[in-house]
């Protein structure tokens, strides 16, 4: 039977959506870390977390097409043979955390071991061709006011950003939030961060801005993001749904509008997608192209 006019609109409706004309769902694309408007960094710890060999994970990112990875802490990965895995598959590492929850940045007496940490962590990025690293404010300490806090991780900042400079490095600050993964922790919310950001006052010293959190917090992303930006804040980003902290597609937050205003605010650089995968590796690629696919 010759298909009528509209079955034909229809479908041609559906793939220009990306869609299957059978299912109404998303095409399966081969690479989809090769996405068509930003540029993603594929957190390797979150994803193929059951994989211990990091070279074999970063081989499965490059084998989803992702041409970039973000990293936790460095200490426990063969630094020579993550170099050497990177080149060969053409696999930029954005970026990595070197300062955690604990010690906290927010006491003073652990800035002398924050500094060293930085100098040592340099030595890494250098070596991993990466020109970021992640640093977090630390947990509440008791009887102290989180403004006293605060001010203690723009002292300890201040301290370690001469070093990152001297190396051409940027450390980002990560706020957290604290309603479901980070209870008690000092720092959460797009206003303080900037302000400690501001007060420290240095190109080498901006804010690692995870959505996930943001959202969580306070809501409002694109509105937040464009103050972020406004004030010169941002240096990267990061993205999870909500709830479960899954790949986009899978909780309440909109990203294709997210996205898109990031492109709207011509932000160039890489966003990380620190997420865990609900099903496999590759459905969550697939999600990830299919948000991005605005």
């Amino acid at each position: 039977m010759t298909p009528d006019r509209r079955t034909l609109l229809s479908a041609g409706a559906l793939a220009a959506a990306g869609l299957s004309p059978s299912t109404g769902h998303a095409r399966a694309v081969e690479k989809p870390g090769a996405t068509k408007n930003t540029k993603f960094a594929v957190n390797i710890e979150m994803w193929w977390r059951k994989e211990k060999d990091y070279i074999k994970r970063l081989e499965a990112a490059a084998a989803l097409g992702f041409t970039a990875v973000e990293l936790w802490p460095w200490e426990n990965k063969d630094q020579n043979a993550v170099a050497e895995t990177c080149e060969r598959l053409g696999i930029k590492i954005v970026q990595f955390t070197v300062w955690g929850f604990r010690p906290g940045l927010n006491d003073p007496k652990n800035h002398a071991a924050f500094v060293e940490k930085i100098e040592k962590s340099c030595e890494v990025a250098k070596k991993w061709k990466c020109s970021m690293m992640c640093v977090v404010g630390g947990d509440d300490i008791p009887g102290v006011p989180q403004e006293k806090m605060h001010e203690q991780i723009i002292e300890g900042l201040r301290r370690g950003a001469p070093v990152a400079e001297k190396h051409g490095v940027t450390l980002v600050l990560e706020a957290m939030n604290v309603r479901v993964d980070h209870k008690g922790h000092c720092l959460y919310g797009s206003a303080p961060a900037m302000k400690i950001v501001k007060a420290v006052d240095s190109k080498h010293v901006k804010l690692l801005w995870d959505l996930y959190h943001m959202h969580i917090t306070e809501g409002d992303l694109c509105g937040h993001l464009r103050e972020g930006f406004a004030a010169d804040a941002i240096a990267y980003l990061q993205i999870a749904d909500h709830p479960g902290r899954n790949e986009p597609g899978t909780g309440e937050i909109h990203y294709p509008r997210v996205l898109k205003e990031l492109k709207a605010l011509k932000y160039t650089g890489h966003v990380g997608l620190e997420c865990m995968p609900r099903t496999t590796e590759e459905a969550a690629a697939q999600a990830v192209y299919a948000a991005d696919n605005w």
